[in-house]
């Protein structure tokens, strides 16, 4: 089993959108018993919290379940329950790296790396663009799809 956890600041727009995102593609592919996907939050302001609004209504328009997802914050444990830990981000990476002593065993990602970018994931939080932010997680998850496939 491949196991992801994708983490933004709040945990409540960007990693719940990948998380739902990545369960519905896996799922559409017949390939989702290969996976367990997850996210989290670096910070605890939303902690509790379900996905933003704005961020469920952007998924419904594609089909996708936002499923009942609540807001957690990443904790040091899950260094070893997962297998790609993937920051929206360049302050969640700095985040995710001073939690896991520095990343030792190469598991944290950028999730626009996979596309071939260093961009970040724009926060809709504060750019009200939640298409652009479904676009880039789209491009992104199914190339870590197809990365993954492959294993």
């Amino acid at each position: 089993m491949i196991r992801v956890l994708f983490v933004c600041h709040g945990n409540i727009c960007r990693s719940t959108m990948a998380e739902a995102m990545m369960k519905y593609m896996t799922e559409k592919k017949g390939i989702s018993e290969k996976y367990y996907i997850d996210s989290a939050a670096t910070s605890t302001e939303a902690v509790g919290y379900m996905m933003y609004s704005p961020a469920v209504r952007k998924l419904k328009q594609y089909g996708i379940p936002a499923g009942d997802h609540v807001a957690r914050q990443v904790r040091k444990a899950d260094y070893g329950r997962f297998d790609y830990i993937i920051g929206m981000d360049r302050y969640n990476i700095r985040d995710l790296q001073r939690r896991f002593n520095g990343d030792p065993q190469g598991k944290v990602h950028k999730m626009m790396s996979f596309s071939g970018s260093d961009r970040d994931v724009a926060d809709p939080w504060y750019t009200g663009d939640f298409e652009a932010t479904y676009q880039d997680l789209k491009v992104s998850i199914e190339k870590l799809i197809e990365i993954t496939e492959a294993l």
